[in-house]
């Protein structure tokens, strides 16, 4: 046993109370180490524990911490030697690896993330495959938090001041309720895993305004997105309210599902994971390019001020969010997560059931992937919030960036960085 590992387990015996307080459920009641994808999984849920805990104010700045995280253990798990010690070399690796890069990104969570590597590896056998594995996770996560340093995905980068242009027909202007100001146009200059450039995948322009498809789509969100909507079906509420929250919340139990369903080695499961984080902060790049390069106005703004039926009360449904319409951000997300779940996962799965923060109490079912694509597409009109030519672009975009993704993801998993 080297002398990290024991230090690590005299820190969890002390801390265990700790530990069955404050750290995730997983740890509380480990996973039999013999159990095929009991460590990545109990890692996966400590990662979204501690990102929902510990979390930055920007959704990307939460998703890279996901992307560093297991694109470090992904890469360590890809240097276990041959042999019948394989998978606790792969098990090791992962655990020391999301646990380094997670106590760098969230360093006041130190001690719970030391106490649950410390269970891990009391649970997978001693010997020079466990400790191999733990150095070549502490390695990567290094190599990793080390490659992204000053990548501009910190908050105060992301959320960079934004001049608004004077008020146009079809130009972005800040929203009701709040006025706040610009949100993410530091995304557009920030740097990707894998795109080339942020622009790399560009969307064209939205529909001219005086386009049948903008006056439909126009005519669509202001019958069925109104606060007052006389229109809108109960279960069309319920879509809108349900979809309404953070990509990367919403998203961290259809991921899961994938990964604890995968038949595939900790290397298999770590490789998901990783690719779809990555995946999901430059297909958040590009969508703050496409949609700073357009900065098209939203529905509210078109409805209140524009030349089409103008009504000056009209209200949305939910709060519009602080950037422009086109495209969308929730599309976007749904687009690529499901190009990397289908070819990863496969394009269905058995049932598996979903919640939603902003619902409480609903519960919804599913058997593949692309139906959180189009239920996303729908929500965002219902909500009154985009319009549905802004929700099918950022599904292409999406499924584009994810496409380029899986097409490298070699150069990305490379444990030499």
């Amino acid at each position: 046993m080297n002398p990290s590992r024991s230090a690590l387990l005299a820190l969890g015996s002390a801390l265990v109370l700790t530990a069955t307080a404050a750290a995730p459920s997983a740890q509380a009641t480990p996973s039999p180490a013999t159990e095929s994808g009991a460590v990545v999984r109990d890692w996966y849920d400590i990662t979204a524990q501690t990102v929902a805990a510990a979390g930055a104010t920007t959704q990307v700045t939460n998703s890279r911490t996901w992307a560093i995280s297991w694109l470090a253990a992904a890469r360590a798990t890809r240097e276990a030697p041959r042999g019948h010690d394989r998978a606790a070399f792969q098990d090791a690796a992962v655990a020391s690896a999301v646990h380094d890069a997670l106590t760098a990104l969230a360093p006041a969570h130190a001690p719970q993330l030391d106490a649950a590597l410390a269970a891990t590896l009391e649970r997978i056998p001693d010997g020079p495959a466990e400790d191999a594995g733990v150095d070549a996770g502490t390695r990567q996560a290094a190599l990793a938090l080390a490659a992204r340093r000053g990548d501009g995905l910190d908050p105060a980068s992301v959320n960079a001041p934004f001049t608004v242009p004077p008020a146009a027909p079809g130009v972005w202007q800040p929203t009701p309720d709040g006025y706040a100001p610009a949100a993410q146009y530091g995304n557009r200059v920030a740097r990707p895993f894998l795109l080339d450039s942020p622009a790399q995948y560009r969307l064209g322009p939205p529909p001219a305004l005086d386009s049948r498809r903008y006056r439909a789509d126009l005519a669509e969100v202001r019958a069925v997105g109104s606060a007052d909507s006389a229109v809108r079906t109960p279960r069309q509420t319920e879509t809108a309210t349900f979809w309404y929250g953070s990509s990367l919340t919403l998203y961290t139990e259809p991921l899961r599902v994938a990964v604890t369903r995968s038949h595939g080695s900790a290397a298999d499961r770590a490789r998901l994971v990783a690719l779809f984080h990555a995946a999901l902060v430059d297909t958040q790049i590009a969508t703050s390019d496409s949609k700073y390069t357009y900065t098209r106005w939203r529905p509210v703004t078109a409805i209140r001020t524009g030349s089409l039926g103008t009504d000056p009360a009209w209200t949305p449904l939910h709060t519009t969010p602080a950037h422009p319409d086109y495209p969308s951000g929730h599309g976007s997300y749904a687009g690529a997560a499901e190009a990397i779940l289908g070819a990863l996962a496969g394009p269905r799965t058995a049932p598996y059931t979903l919640t939603s923060p902003t619902a409480p109490g609903v519960r919804r079912t599913y058997t593949d992937w692309e139906q959180l694509t189009r239920e996303n597409i729908d929500a965002r009109v219902f909500s009154g919030i985009h319009s549905r030519s802004a929700d099918e672009a950022g599904v292409a975009l999406g499924k584009a960036v994810g496409g380029h993704t899986l097409r490298h993801a070699d150069r990305l998993l490379d444990p030499r960085g």
